[in-house]
């Protein structure tokens, strides 16, 4: 039995959290299906955002294509009473993300927050969680967590959305080390139908 602790240790390591805290990546891929209320638009976009609690910074990355009107804002919204459903007010610095590709159809977007700063925030997010960039920070990132956190982009009236043309509620992408688990299993068993014979 001892020659199969290590075979057994090995997923649970690679699994296992370091001790210091390592940044935090969400993903999500952005639809008018996933709006609130849903819509017919045939825009599309992909997110990521990471989160990094040791450097409290926030980097945001958008692609976008095929809205059906000119964009006129996007941010992060935060925190929705119920996972994955409703809708939340804004969390990020308003209007829009400084220097998100305004009057286009589609662009991409990349941005690192400093979350100490105040203006990362939209002013009654911060309001409503503890007045201080570092209350306002903790919420995100519980909503982030939480799945309560949504990245949307607004599009221009009369033929855009402007409550939001397309939208996704920001996850951790399925962990790559799953595969690592069910091998490190899979050895597992095969060890100790070695050892039984």
């Amino acid at each position: 039995m001892r020659r199969l602790l290590p075979i057994f240790l090995l997923p649970a390591l690679a699994l296992a959290p370091t001790a210091q805290a390592a940044p935090i990546t969400y993903v999500t891929t952005l639809s008018g299906a996933a709006e609130a209320p849903p819509n017919n638009s045939l825009g599309t976009g992909f997110s990521t955002v990471v989160y990094d609690s040791a450097t409290h910074t926030l980097s945001v990355d958008v692609t976008f294509s095929g809205l059906g009107a000119n964009t006129t804002m996007s941010h992060i919204h935060c925190c929705t009473t119920t996972p994955f459903t409703s809708t939340a007010g804004v969390a990020t610095e308003t209007p829009t993300f400084g220097g998100f590709p305004l009057g286009v159809t589609s662009g991409t977007y990349f941005n690192i927050y400093d979350l100490t700063l105040l203006p990362s925030f939209n002013a009654p997010f911060v309001t409503a969680n503890g007045g201080t960039a570092a209350s306002a920070e903790a919420a995100l990132a519980a909503g982030l967590a939480s799945g309560r956190a949504y990245l949307n982009i607004h599009t221009a009236a009369p033929l855009g959305f402007p409550a939001g043309e397309i939208r996704g509620f920001l996850t951790v992408p399925e962990p790559a080390s799953a595969g690592l688990l069910l091998l490190g299993l899979a050895g597992l068993a095969a060890a100790r139908r070695r050892v039984r014979a």
